[in-house]
């Protein structure tokens, strides 16, 4: 992920409600190439204009990984760009060893769970008044690749 790159996925996840939130100094930690827990970062862009319109990063415990983050810039919406990066990710997972991906997702975000039931995510637990800003729970969704 270039620089520009790093600041049109901030600007993306800003844009989102229920996408994280995450401060510059979290985005490059994530994206430290020797640090850990290694990390896979994918970006989607515009085959028109080449503007990134989305992006997933996920840690990699292999056998596990965790999505930590998949935002796709509004007007870019149920228009597959997340299914192909998450279709991209789990490639790069596989390819990583890993075969369990794990998530949290705000409760109240159905758009998001809706997303992760249609790519076979089911929910494995619950974590109550995760979320600090809201005393919302978090939804814990796990997934075996084949």
């Amino acid at each position: 992920m270039t620089p520009a790159d790093m600041d049109r996925a901030m600007e993306i996840a800003q844009d989102l409600k229920d996408a994280p939130h995450w401060p510059l100094a979290a985005y490059l930690a994530a994206l430290e190439p020797q640090g850990a827990p290694r990390r896979i970062a994918l970006v989607a862009e515009d085959v028109k204009t080449g503007i990134v319109v989305g992006l997933a990063v996920a840690s990699l415990l292999p056998p596990q990984g965790e999505l930590e983050t998949i935002a796709v810039v509004a007007e870019g919406q149920r228009h597959g760009v997340a299914r192909r990066l998450f279709a991209a990710m789990a490639e790069e997972l596989r390819a990583a060893q890993v075969t369990e991906v794990m998530l949290e997702v705000r409760a109240s975000n159905r758009p998001a769970l809706a997303f992760y039931h249609a790519q076979g995510f089911v929910e494995t637990g619950r974590r109550p008044r995760y979320y600090a800003d809201s005393q919302e729970d978090a939804l814990l969704l796990g997934l075996r690749l084949k």
